[in-house]
């Protein structure tokens, strides 16, 4: 039978049970392999009962000393109640100056106690229980990871000025530099707000234009890395040689937030093929011979385009390869069989062949046909190449060259170019 005996306000704080008429400690720290939440429990006595409930300061500075054996007992390992039991006395019965000491020598967990309102300087110092004057039952875990963002900065010799700092409030990314950044003002000290908008306004002008596309080879809401690159570079030169007073954090907040806005345009748009988007009207003309296009896949998946379709033949070929491409599929194909030919474009190899029929199959015989190879330059190349033979067929693509029959030849030119 199990009876809480004592419990604070917060929840999860260690609270005091008694369990078949023992007295015992449990707290909740920590996941197993399910990512379910993990409960510690160790026997103490009716003394350390008294010090827990009276004495928050020593209660928080118990938690904080066990929380590392938790973590060291993993997801399925038993918690050392040796050593946690050996805790209780030096730090609930001890003088301050043995506490202090004892803190020198464990683990223990410094963010907990911040989160509870400890005197981070105190704390710094090893003067344990005087930071613990100021201790609070209820956390604040935004001020805890503010302390851990920073000392994370400190350790790798980041040390940011207000601007920058205000800088990374702004984006959202102050606390986790791996957050989607966004635009937040009210974040800001509203003294500095007017100096972090003339940054981002550098930045706007730098990328003024820029788009990042998408990439479907890598999935229907893929973005193109080149593009991602390019923009990047551009708004750090911009905010660097315009700003030289913002350390690199700030400046690489900045470029994030430019570039992610670019890439959440670009996603939330159709899958357009970018040429065919910006001139729908030449690819309905240039490919007016045609009457309908064949889009197959490595794995036998096959998609018809009809002139009557309502899309454009890339943006539905586009559409294709983003549902379709994965790692062991990266091999598409477009035909026009009334034409008697077609492209097939080699993701993993960055190339391309276009496929003519020379002459049909009769008598039970093969079909002959002419294959030439050609290097293409990531998705950019793909798409130019793409929207050409739509247009035009693979007369269109003759000036998209060089086109290499010999396999033997074109294998050398594609290891030199992987080699370069």
């Amino acid at each position: 039978m199990r009876d809480v005996v004592f419990t604070r306000q917060s929840g999860w704080i260690p609270n005091v049970i008694r369990e078949d008429g023992e007295l015992k400690l449990t707290l909740g720290a920590g996941a197993d392999a399910n990512h379910d939440p993990r409960t510690f429990t160790f026997s103490i006595s009716e003394a350390h009962l008294a010090v827990i409930q009276e004495d928050l300061a020593r209660h928080l500075l118990l938690w904080s000393a066990v929380l590392p054996l938790c973590d060291a007992a993993g997801t399925r390992g038993r918690l050392d109640e040796n050593a946690a039991v050996a805790l209780l006395d030096p730090i609930l019965l001890a003088a301050p100056v043995d506490i202090d000491a004892l803190f020198q020598r464990i683990p223990w967990d410094r963010r907990r106690l911040i989160a509870h309102g400890a005197d981070i300087g105190l704390l710094e110092r090893g003067q344990v229980c005087a930071a613990m004057r100021a201790a609070t039952e209820t956390s604040n875990e935004k001020r805890a990871q503010e302390y851990h963002a920073h000392h994370r900065r400190a350790e790798r010799g980041a040390a940011l000025g207000p601007l920058d700092a205000a800088m990374l409030r702004y984006t959202g990314q102050y606390l986790h530099g791996a957050t989607v950044p966004r635009r937040i003002p009210d974040a800001v000290d509203p003294a500095l707000l007017s100096e972090v908008m003339r940054v981002i306004a550098t930045a706007e002008r730098a990328c003024a234009g820029m788009r990042i596309g998408r990439d479907p080879r890598r999935g229907k809401r893929a973005t193109d890395r080149r593009d991602w690159a390019r923009m990047e570079t551009t708004v750090q030169a911009a905010v660097r040689r315009a700003h030289p007073e913002l350390v690199d954090d700030a400046v690489r907040t900045v470029s994030f937030l430019m570039c992610s806005e670019a890439a959440g345009r670009a996603g939330s748009t159709p899958m357009e093929d970018d040429e065919a988007a910006a001139d729908h009207c030449a690819e309905r003309g240039g490919s007016a011979m045609k009457t309908a296009l064949s889009f197959t896949d490595d794995k036998g998946a096959e998609k018809k385009w009809l002139r009557s379709s309502p899309r454009t033949a890339a943006a539905e070929f586009w559409e294709f390869v983003g549902d379709r491409s994965a790692a062991d599929n990266e091999v598409f194909t477009i035909e026009d069989e009334e034409m008697g030919e077609g492209i097939q474009l080699h993701f993993y190899a960055d190339s391309i062949a276009r496929i003519t029929t020379l002459r049909e199959g009769e008598g039970g015989a093969d079909p002959e046909y002419r294959v030439e190879y050609s290097l293409v330059d990531g998705i950019g190349g793909y798409r130019n190449l793409v929207s050409a033979f739509v247009r035009g067929g693979c007369a269109a693509l003759e000036h998209h060259g060089p086109w290499l029959s010999d396999v033997a030849e074109f294998e050398r030119a594609r290891r030199r170019r992987d080699t370069r």
